[in-house]
């Protein structure tokens, strides 16, 4: 009975422990912080920004700690895969990536817009957009959509590694248009100054095979255990009212929440 009681005991240590590591453990998170207000780094060049305060907050339901791994948008994947990194930051988990990664649950949604100067009578389709310079980001869904839809009918599809990049460009009057996630472009460049000159155009871009109803983080198949701790966290932060709060912050009373197809 002595002897039962004590390896009793002993498991009970060895699982309290187990438990302890993963609560305590540091889970690496892939992130281009080139996508303000989504990603950026703030004055003091900590990473800041909607997704990174809404993956802290699932970071401290999960009681992990959470660190960013900086790298390109188009890098985020291959990282993931060769175990540079544990998850990455929320992205359109769409049918092609679900061949190659898993996905949590949605985080968020936002719809894809044609940004163009104020005037233009540039609309996001291919008759319109015949012989312009369109730039997208490299290994984003509108680069998929471009390079599907309007590459073949004589756009020139230009890919850039991040959106500031894609800015510049636009200013300068390199390009004519920019295929890009409307809440980034409206919330991170036409409203400061030098996006006085621009504005979104036409209607969201949409399509059910490419495009996912929403943006979630990546990880790699297989891997249940992050997996299901993300999930938890982030159910717990939509319930509390906290993932709400951290939209309100960055984006006001838009509506970015996940609607699922009746």
């Amino acid at each position: 009975m002595i002897k039962r009681t004590l390896v009793l005991a002993a498991f009970g240590l060895m699982v309290s422990s187990s438990m302890a590591r993963a609560e305590g453990e540091t889970l690496r998170v892939g992130a281009d912080l080139a996508f303000p207000p989504f990603q950026y780094r703030d004055a003091n060049g900590t990473p800041s920004g909607f997704e990174i305060d809404i993956t802290n907050a699932i970071c401290k339901e999960m009681k992990v700690k959470c660190e960013f791994v900086v790298s390109s948008f188009d890098a985020e994947i291959p990282s993931l895969m060769a175990k540079k990194v544990d998850f990455i930051s929320p992205q359109g988990a769409t049918e092609k990536r679900r061949k190659v990664i898993d996905f949590s649950d949605f985080v968020f949604h936002i719809p894809t817009k044609l940004v163009a100067r104020k005037g233009s009578p540039l609309q996001p389709t291919a008759e319109s957009l015949k012989g312009k310079h369109v730039a997208v980001q490299q290994g984003s869904i509108q680069e998929m959509y471009a390079n599907t839809f309007w590459l073949p009918k004589g756009v020139d599809v230009v890919a850039y590694a991040d959106q500031d990049t894609i800015y510049q460009d636009l200013i300068a009057g390199r390009l004519d248009a920019s295929l890009s996630p409307g809440v980034a472009v409206t919330f991170g460049f036409l409203n400061k100054p030098e996006g006085k000159d621009f504005a979104l155009t036409g209607p969201e871009v949409r399509d059910d095979k490419l495009f996912s109803i929403g943006s979630a983080y990546g990880l790699r198949q297989g891997d249940d255990k992050t997996k299901k701790l993300i999930n938890e966290g982030l159910a717990k932060i939509i319930a509390d009212g906290t993932w709400e709060k951290i939209k309100t912050h960055y984006f006001g009373p838009l509506e970015m929440a996940v609607k699922r197809p009746q």
